[in-house]
């Protein structure tokens, strides 16, 4: 699995405010499908985190509007890995207009959840292979 994710997305009129152009919190939803896409795509998805009980959790949203998006644009989401400290990791994650340039930014702190215990564990290898990160790779951060 990859490291990193791309999604290509048609703004619709659902994610529209009454100004005519994608609402602050519809952003953070496209954000979460696309991080949804790419821990399915990676074989981790709602199924698999029912069966281990572990499943991603945000911590803190770091966000940034640079720029409008409107009706029928056409965009490229875009998902990263950033730093792993611990239990702790980061995800980048862009909107890209069709020209290239970044409407929109946001860093995400995240960590892996026990649903029983009710709290964060260790990144397990699993994991950190569903966001491809390879076993030499995890050993070092």
């Amino acid at each position: 699995m990859p490291t990193s994710h791309e999604r290509t997305l048609l703004i619709r009129e659902s994610h529209l405010d009454t100004f005519g152009h994608v609402n602050n919190a519809t952003y953070l939803q496209i954000f979460e499908e696309s991080r949804w896409d790419w821990i399915t795509e990676g074989g981790f998805g709602l199924a698999k985190i029912r069966e281990r009980g572990l499943g991603p959790t945000i911590l803190e949203i770091k966000i940034r509007f640079l720029r409008e998006l409107t009706l029928r644009d056409e965009v490229k989401v875009r998902t990263e890995l950033g730093e792993i400290t611990g239990k702790i990791y980061e995800i980048k994650q862009a909107i890209l207009k069709a020209d290239g340039t970044v409407a929109c930014e946001a860093l995400f702190r995240c960590g892996l959840f026990d649903l029983s215990a009710r709290r964060l564990v260790a990144l397990t290898p699993e994991w950190l292979s569903t966001l491809g990160v390879e076993p030499d790779q995890s050993a070092k951060s």
